[in-house]
């Protein structure tokens, strides 16, 4: 462990221990530097890193504070994270959701509201105007999986499955279904994802997220697998 991982590591001792709780001002940095033993530079450093991952902020002319240390803001830049990933990769992020989503889906069935059942559909409605619009298609999409996840009102897997539904591989997959025609066939899985959810059947919702989820991963491995023989035979 290098220095500044030994620094950046008692700051956050001093927040998990709860002697700077989220929203608390850090002491100057010299006193600070003095009480944890380090010198200026690697204090420094230690807040600049903690800065970048949304544990800390500096408020120019005030201070250096904690954050709210929230999921939606510690988890932020997971999505930029996946939208680098490719091939194996991606796959393996498919799986992830697969494994999270219909738990989510049945979770959100037990616990949605009117209103987020009003949100739902919606975005539901949007998709069937707008079939052979892909990239409106995949806005509804991604909010109206936004929409279902952010039910179960439980910030942190929410914020995890925003994540790792990126946006472009959202893109890539509409586009592909509306070129091979399975549109039709994708609006329909979230059709049925709705209405589990408008029952209240938790283990509907389950099964109907699980069979749409499996449907785009099913998809995407056909499609790496064809563009990596592609790029083979181009060889």
């Amino acid at each position: 462990m290098s220095l500044t991982d030994k620094a950046i590591t008692r700051i956050r001792e001093l927040i998990q221990s709860g002697a700077l709780p989220p929203g608390a001002k850090l002491p100057p940095e010299q006193q600070l530097a003095a009480e944890l033993g380090l010198s200026r530079n690697l204090m420094r450093e230690a807040v600049k890193a903690l800065v970048v991952a949304r544990v800390l902020e500096i408020r120019r002319g005030d201070g250096t504070y904690v954050t709210s240390l929230e999921p939606a803001l510690l988890l932020e830049g997971l999505s930029s994270a996946v939208e680098l990933l490719r091939g194996d990769t991606l796959l393996e992020l498919t799986e992830v959701r697969r494994l999270f989503e219909p738990i989510a889906t049945s979770l959100a069935a037990a616990r949605i509201s009117d209103n987020a059942l009003a949100e739902v559909r919606h975005h539901l409605d949007v998709m069937r105007r707008a079939r052979d619009d892909v990239e409106l298609l995949n806005e509804h999409d991604a909010a109206f999986h936004r929409a279902v996840v952010w039910a179960t009102g439980n910030a942190t897997l929410a914020t995890l499955l925003e994540g790792i539904s990126s946006r472009t591989v959202r893109a890539r997959v509409w586009r592909g279904l509306v070129d091979d025609n399975a549109g039709g066939r994708t609006i329909a899985e979230h059709e049925a994802i709705y209405a589990a959810l408008a029952a209240r059947d938790t283990s509907l919702a389950q099964a109907t997220a699980l069979v749409h989820v499996s449907t785009t991963e099913r998809w995407l491995r056909e499609h790496l697998a064809y563009d990596e023989s592609c790029g083979d035979r181009a060889g």
